[in-house]
């Protein structure tokens, strides 16, 4: 069996940085270590720093001692100011992309324009983004949910949360173009976020089935999984415990990917049970 891994797989330049942050923090720990929500979405890995002492809090109740880490899929306003009301100490991971985004739609705001995020409305830093203008936005998830909202004459300011499939988003980009007359487009779409899209697309093409690696709350694995699927038979998987070897056997070309929050020694531990076990 031949396995092929995509040009561009697994941690992207934001998760790395706000992991080798976190584990520096742990490793000087004199004080307690809280991450508000989950580092990154990906169990296995938050599993290890978990063992080494980070508390995982979903919010920010009560009194806090020590120090708490923003993780990269970045916060609202209203948590910056809850935490530095309490004068805790913050250690702030925000992927600088993700940053980025949260500038732009403050700014806008501030400018008084109305504020569009394309993106998904439950993931964290699409939340978290909606907090820099007062959650206020108008969240766009697909072409139906432009039908769903009044447009008045407003001047619209629109960005994209990072990990937005780029095929949606255009087409997301047109309809709401034809629809709204006073509106600038921001494209925040992550490159890395790009290049995986864009590897496993043309992987996929190629390969007679792909192994997409990544938590399954991963945002960004999620859409791999969907840009795959649509070249070949697809298995989305977030460890080498849940291969199944008796539906990818039989094949001879397999292409693997992995989401950016999937770290390379999960990927290394995929490969390598493949190919002992495929011999």
């Amino acid at each position: 069996m031949k396995i092929e891994v995509a040009e561009f797989a697994g941690f992207c330049f934001g998760v790395k940085r706000a992991m080798d942050m976190a584990w520096k923090e742990l490793e000087n720990a004199k004080e307690n270590i809280y991450s508000l929500g989950q580092l990154i979405h990906n169990t296995q890995a938050v599993g290890k720093y978990k063992e080494k002492g980070l508390k995982v809090i979903d919010a920010v109740e009560g009194k806090i001692s020590g120090s708490i880490i923003i993780r990269s899929h970045g916060v609202s306003l209203d948590v910056y100011n809850a935490l530095k009301e309490q004068n805790v100490s913050i250690v702030d991971a925000t992927c600088p992309f993700v940053k980025k985004i949260q500038d732009i739609v403050y700014k806008s705001f501030s400018e008084g324009k109305a504020i569009v995020i394309v993106g998904n409305p439950k993931h964290p830093e699409v939340i978290g983004i909606n907090g820099w203008c007062k959650n206020s936005a108008k969240i766009v998830k697909t072409i139906d949910d432009i039908e769903s909202y009044s447009w008045d004459d407003s001047e619209y300011s629109v960005v994209a949360q990072t990990t937005m499939n780029i095929d949606q988003y255009e087409h997301i980009k047109k309809k709401l173009t034809a629809t709204v007359d006073h509106i600038e487009f921001h494209n925040t779409i992550c490159l890395a976020t790009k290049e995986r899209q864009d590897a496993s697309k043309i992987l996929s093409k190629k390969a007679q089935a792909m192994i997409v690696i990544g938590g399954y709350h991963s945002s960004n694995t999620q859409k791999l999984t969907e840009i795959c699927s649509q070249n070949c038979p697809t298995f989305h998987v977030e460890t080498k415990e849940e291969l199944d070897m008796s539906l990818i056997s039989s094949y001879s070309h397999l292409g693997i990917t992995a989401g950016a929050s999937t770290p390379d020694w999960i990927i290394t531990e995929v490969v390598e049970y493949i190919q002992e076990n495929s011999k």
